[in-house]
């Protein structure tokens, strides 16, 4: 059986433990996984501590440089990546090789802002007593970066941390979710091929209580950049003081769909965002408010096309969704939709499970007060509401403890600005569904969905010191 140690300071390292890693669709093993304890924290946040002035002093092609080889060697290895994923974290291996290509373009990103991180000049003279001064600013990077990723995708959120931090200069220590580590292991191979300098990248693999809370607690890491659940973003930033922190949290993302629009056109997208890995996406579309004039017409397409996706093998080229990570994740999802049914939801497809596999679901006619449309699901679970105006639809999407994105498709450009204004959300997605997202761009929540934006040019913001330089020219 394989054994995976830890990646600290350009090294593997062996661990006093191991824990056994099986796959969540048929429970084979599939390696045994070093689970580290606080010294070997301690030890990896040492190596990145010491790779900090590297790192700092590295010019910026040099970063830039990295970054590139990492995408050749990525692209070289793309199905091995692809694999992985499908195994650690039962994703169909054609939405595996997506999220692939996805970290590729991620990294060449993070490769382009690597060499425009750049200031302002500040005109001085605007104040009184501001003459005869030159000022600028500069971006310097913040030190040791403490990513926490979780494992949805475990190739792509890892590339939104470690992208920007190794382009601003900053050297990391990564804690992957303990179901999907294989893929961020991989990536420290590929790294060191790269040519990372020893410290820069360090893979700690075990439990968040203890990897993470020894992160949060150690004063030589300077950020925290964590994705996953509410409850653990807000105890983060209630531990971690002064360390910057940026959080992407979880949503119960929602969709508008007004009269007049061309259901054809939106009911593939529309099942595409609920299903895809079976809905264990930030920004899967959970909730849908569809007008009273096109509700029946939407639901009718909308059941006939979520009931013709393949539940099957992850390793298999035409499945479309397959095991949810955990069977606790299958039982709680089923005891969410028992519950709705006992408020009087109506189960228009789906429902049922097979192993850890549950069926594309559609719940119709939910009470708002149910979990499946007030906490983020994280399930192949979507709930159809009748609405008799957008505006009931936008206090719908608002009543949420959740803002990370929305979509709505109108063919009224005053309904559509409308919605961009009056919708709690970061992002507003008019004309698609709210899981729309492409890697560049500002991509983060308000209310408990986060605080801070990713996407690669926003990230490096976010993991540089913003430094004032003013020269008094003469007296």
């Amino acid at each position: 059986m394989v054994k995976k140690h830890l990646f600290i300071n350009g090294t593997w390292v062996e661990a006093r433990e191991y824990r056994p890693l099986y796959s969540p669709f048929s429970g084979e093993l599939l390696a045994e996984v070093a689970f580290a304890d606080e010294a070997d924290v301690d030890k990896a946040v040492a190596a990145a501590e010491q790779a900090r002035p590297v790192m700092a002093q590295m010019p910026a092609h040099q970063r830039a440089s990295i970054l590139e080889k990492l995408v050749l060697l990525l692209e070289q290895n793309a199905e091995e990546c692809a694999r992985l994923i499908a195994l650690e974290a039962a994703k169909p291996i054609a939405t595996a090789r997506g999220e692939v290509s996805r970290t590729v373009m991620t990294y060449k990103f993070a490769a382009e802002e690597a060499k425009r991180i750049h200031g302002e000049t500040i005109p001085m003279d605007a104040a009184a007593g501001g003459e005869n001064r030159v000022a600028y600013t500069v971006r310097r990077p913040l030190g040791v970066v403490a990513a926490i990723t979780p494992f949805n995708f475990p190739m792509n959120l890892v590339a939104h941390k470690v992208g920007p931090a190794i382009a601003a200069g900053n050297p990391i220590v990564l804690k992957p979710a303990t179901q999907t580590p294989l893929s961020s292991l991989f990536l420290a191979e590929l790294l060191q091929q790269a040519g990372m300098p020893p410290g820069a990248f360090n893979v700690v693999t075990g439990s968040g209580g203890i990897v993470g809370e020894r992160l949060i607690q150690d004063e030589r890491v300077k950020m925290i950049t964590f994705t996953g659940s509410p409850a653990v973003g807000i105890a983060i930033r209630n531990k971690a003081g002064l360390k910057r922190v940026t959080l992407e949290l979880g949503s119960n993302s929602a969709l508008i769909v007004d009269q007049g629009v061309d259901l054809d056109t939106i009911i593939p997208r529309a099942v595409s965002g609920a299903f895809a890995f079976a809905g264990q996406v930030c920004i899967s579309l959970q909730r849908v408010y569809v007008h009273e004039q096109v509700y029946d017409q939407f639901v009718e397409k909308f059941v006939e096309k979520a009931k013709s996706l393949k539940v099957g093998s992850p390793l298999e080229e035409d499945s479309d969704l397959s095991a949810l990570i955990s069977p606790k994740d299958v039982e709680r999802s089923l005891a969410w939709i028992e519950e709705a049914k006992q408020q009087g939801a109506v189960v228009a497809a789906g429902g049922i499970r097979d192993g850890n596999c549950l069926y594309p679901t559609v719940l119709l006619d939910v009470d708002p007060g149910a979990k499946v449309s007030c906490q983020e699901v994280f399930a192949p679970i979507v709930l159809i509401n009748k609405i008799s105006s957008v505006a009931e639809g936008i206090a719908h999407v608002n009543d949420s403890r959740y803002g990370l994105q929305a979509g709505i498709y109108t063919n009224d450009v005053h309904t559509a600005l409308k919605a961009a204004e009056q919708l709690e959300v970061g992002g507003v997605m008019i004309n698609d569904i709210p899981t729309f997202r492409v890697d560049h761009m500002p991509y983060g929540g308000v209310k408990e969905s986060g605080v801070g934006r990713e996407g690669l040019k926003y990230a490096v913001e976010e993991m540089t010191e913003l430094k004032l330089v003013v020269f008094h020219t003469h007296s």
